[in-house]
């Protein structure tokens, strides 16, 4: 299982980080997006080339996959709203290559034990309208840009800066938290503990 795939061009750094692995590629059978923006699908075509893997994404955003496009949320904190202007501006010079969605994840999840894997796909929309995490059944929850810890995005474990539905990314934030979630992984930044979460959430 592979989750995310980074921006576009980064098939390079995948392989390099599976050799130091000692894992081959081919062994990849699962490839699942978190979310359909461009920072998170731009090598996800290569990726499935190069391992064979089904891609899974959300329903709400397999059209986005499909067709290539260019996603990117509002700023929902000044300076999200600020360095999204910045992202803004690169993006007519992104090129995300269509990429065929072999499973949809719909709003109940998924399982992943026909995967070999101990754990599921739980929907927590929120930072954008198909947005999932990958919970496992060991308490680490892979949570995409549901919340972020590290510059140039935040100073410390935090909300996202960009997200279509803020208050929802609380409500999913709730969720992972009813479902006994220990570690928190972002896409962007280190992991942390999940008290994090659930005092960030009486703060805000």
């Amino acid at each position: 299982m592979f989750i995310d795939g980074g921006a576009p061009n980064q098939s390079r750094a995948f392989v390099k980080g599976m050799a130091v692995l000692g894992i081959d590629a081919w062994k990849v059978v699962l490839v699942i997006r978190t979310h359909a923006h461009w920072d998170h699908i731009g090598s996800v075509h290569a990726l499935v080339e190069l391992t064979g893997a089904k891609l899974a994404v959300h329903t709400g955003e397999r059209a986005i996959v499909e067709r290539g496009l260019k996603s990117m949320p509002p700023g929902v904190t000044l300076w999200g709203a600020i360095f999204g202007a910045i992202l803004r501006a690169f993006l007519p010079f992104i090129v995300i290559p269509p990429t065929h969605i072999d499973i949809e994840i719909g709003d109940d999840g998924l399982s992943l034990e026909p995967y070999g894997v101990p754990g599921r796909i739980v929907y927590t929309p929120g930072h954008s309208p198909g947005s999932v995490s990958i919970v496992l059944d060991g308490g680490e929850a892979f949570v995409g840009d549901l919340a972020m810890n590290g510059l140039p995005l935040t100073r410390r474990p935090d909300l996202p800066i960009f997200a279509e539905d803020i208050g929802m990314v609380k409500e999913s934030w709730r969720k992972l938290l009813k479902l006994g979630v220990t570690t928190v992984f972002p896409a962007h930044g280190t992991p942390f503990p999940v008290s994090i979460m659930e005092r960030r959430l009486v703060a805000a």
